[in-house]
């Protein structure tokens, strides 16, 4: 288990490992995410915040998030 600051961190780690997107386009989805409470959930439940539930996590805010043209990584 990890803290939800972790968790927030292993998803973005996890965006770009999966679809090779930039650091700052990873980041921004993420927060994209946090500002419309998707990882509220997570904060009052330190349980989900796993690996296992950061890389369903990954894909679904990847899918919900991602910009009209993801900016590939370097």
């Amino acid at each position: 288990m990890t803290t939800y600051e972790q968790h927030l961190d292993e998803v973005a780690t996890l965006l770009t490992e999966i679809y090779t997107l930039s650091d700052e386009t990873a980041i921004e989805i993420v927060m994209r995410a946090q500002d419309d409470d998707y990882f509220s959930a997570h904060d009052d439940d330190q349980s989900l915040c796993n690996q296992e539930r950061a890389e369903h996590d990954a894909r679904a805010v990847f899918k919900r998030y991602k910009p009209a043209k993801a900016a590939p990584g370097r």
